[in-house]
């Protein structure tokens, strides 16, 4: 099997520069012309270091870690947008791209023109991208505002259009980073469906996420990174495992989440959240069959007609284990502005020993747009039981026993 892509001791260094304010006086001083120009002091910062991995043609690769540990650098460098510092990359294909929301964009050109100039950049002439501009528009479901300019689009048309050209060019290899999840869900899955088509045709995907179901659903093979190092390479189950196992932690009672990822347009935001016990007490560790209750406190910048809140539970090694929300419970919140909030209460906790997550959300009804998305930023544990250790939930079922 041919390679796709190689990483040869790879190491990629940014240089920072350090402002400081100035007084009046210094800032005159540096004005005169015959002084000699002191040079702004600088501090190296380390994306990666001396990384080396193969991606075979045809693979899926996850990449995996918490934020600014070079996941996005290496997609970067795979793009050749940034160059290494040392080592070499050798890739062979074609390569779409989705990497950092509106990339490539020009934000005073039209949807229309920036399809062209996207595709054109991906090495596609003018006669070609005609050929495909009727299906890229159709897939991006943005036929009305094609003609608009992409200043004016929300964070999730900025997707549809991004992803609609990326997958639209015959890429031998795709690069997806984390904004695939903004937007709505439906839209989401429609992706996804893609890549497996794109998938079957021997496309190469490499893949960056927070989100273990779509790393594990996706992918065959994960990279772990972490202090621009590569950590794991193996499987997507056994390295999403090994991650999800290092990331959490207790230590005095104190939790930490996976990850601390948020997104969406603002226009409510969740601003404070509790984990409650039936004292209404916070705390974070409970025992099975105690009652939690999650207290959503908001901000809504505006009027906001039907907005939907609701919450995602997983387990440490990533298993979603429920998602219920207001409208799924068939409460409609007519409007709201201002501040207020939202509870959820499980009167019974389920969960056996082990450590879980909780995502949090508030969306329009037609679930088209995310106003505040917090993924997995809230801890809980749950206590050892001494009547059931295995697997994940109490059924809340009894025995049956009739001697013949």
């Amino acid at each position: 099997m041919s390679t796709a892509i190689r990483f040869e001791h790879i190491s990629k260094c940014f240089a920072l520069h350090q402002h400081r304010s100035h007084s009046l006086q210094e800032t005159l001083i540096r004005l005169v012309p015959w002084r000699r120009k002191v040079s702004t002091p600088t501090e190296e910062f380390w994306a990666l270091r001396d990384v080396s991995f193969e991606v075979a043609e045809g693979e899926t690769v996850g990449l995996i870690g918490p934020n600014g540990v070079g996941k996005s650098t290496v997609l970067k460098l795979i793009s050749r947008i940034l160059e290494p510092t040392s080592g070499r990359i050798e890739v062979n294909g074609r390569v779409g791209a989705l990497l950092e929301l509106g990339a490539g964009f020009h934000p005073d050109l039209t949807g229309r023109e920036n399809v062209y100039l996207n595709a054109s950049m991906m090495g596609l002439s003018r006669q070609e991208v005609d050929r495909r501009f009727d299906e890229i528009v159709a897939f991006s479901e943005l036929e009305p505002f094609i003609d608009v300019p992409v200043k004016h689009y929300s964070s999730g048309m900025y997707v549809r259009l991004g992803f609609a050209v990326a997958v639209h060019t015959d890429p031998e290899i795709l690069l997806v980073d984390e904004v695939l999840a903004v937007g709505d869900a439906t839209f989401q899955r429609k992706c996804y469906e893609r890549i497996d088509q794109l998938r079957g045709a021997g496309l190469t995907l490499v893949f960056v996420s927070h989100s273990a179901d779509a790393v594990r659903s996706l992918c065959s093979r994960a990279f772990w990174l972490d202090s621009g190092a590569l950590v794991a390479d193996g499987s997507a189950e056994s390295v999403v495992q090994q991650y999800a196992m290092h990331s959490w932690s207790a230590e005095e009672g104190q939790l930490e989440a996976v990850s601390s990822v948020r997104w969406g347009t603002g226009q409510v935001r969740i601003t404070q959240v509790q984990i409650l016990d039936s004292q209404g007490d916070e705390k974070q560790i409970f025992e099975a069959g105690e009652p939690l209750t999650v207290t959503i406190h908001y901000q809504a910048l505006q009027r906001t007609e039907r907005p939907v809140f609701g919450l995602a539970i997983h387990h440490s090694d990533g298993t979603h284990i429920t998602g219920p929300n207001t409208r799924s419970a068939g409460i409609e919140i007519s409007s709201i502005e201002g501040s207020g909030e939202v509870n959820y209460t499980i009167p019974a906790l389920p969960f056996l020993e082990g450590r879980y997550a909780i995502s949090l959300s508030v969306h329009d009804w037609d679930e088209t747009v995310m106003y505040d998305y917090h993924d997995r930023m809230y801890p809980f544990a749950v206590a050892p039981d001494s009547h059931e250790k295995y697997g994940l939930l109490r059924l809340g079922g009894f025995w049956n026993w009739h001697e013949a």
